[in-house]
């Protein structure tokens, strides 16, 4: 079973919705958008890590709208994370240092108007690349799952 299939059949039997596109992959929570963002940040600052910057890009395209002569409605709410691990970094740029390029490491959480609220990430194909896809897809879990 390819990783991809592995992380998608593990995150069903979790009860999230996977949905694979262009190696981004989601989950969707019905939970408002407060409190999946919550959940994701909880998530990450748990397992100690350091949020290196944490983006409200839904606040920036909605008061920039009418400024680029657009009337679309994008997101109710979208924000990113942006961290990275000391220790996953260490093993997957010792392994291959082209694989600073992925640092730091991005969660996504957005919600759509009238849709429920997703979360993804980048899923990296690289082998290398394992540990970070286990790390963000264990935190994504965790968050969507408790």
């Amino acid at each position: 079973m390819t990783l991809t299939r592995l992380l998608c059949a593990a995150a069903l039997v979790c009860g999230a919705t996977p949905v694979l596109a262009d190696d981004f992959i989601t989950a969707t929570s019905d939970d408002a958008f407060d409190d999946v963002t919550f959940a994701v940040e909880s998530a990450i600052v748990g397992r100690g890590l350091v949020i290196d910057s944490h983006t409200h890009t839904g606040d920036m395209l909605e008061r920039t709208r009418a400024d680029v002569g657009s009337d679309v409605v994008l997101f109710d709410g979208a924000e990113i994370f942006l961290f990275c691990s000391a220790e996953v970094s260490r093993k997957v740029m010792e392994a291959d240092p082209t694989n600073i390029r992925y640092c730091p490491y991005a969660i996504a959480v957005y919600q759509r108007p009238g849709e429920p609220v997703t979360v993804g990430y980048m899923h990296r194909d690289e082998p290398t690349m394992a540990p970070v896809n286990d790390l963000l897809h264990g935190l994504v879990d965790e968050a969507m799952n408790g």
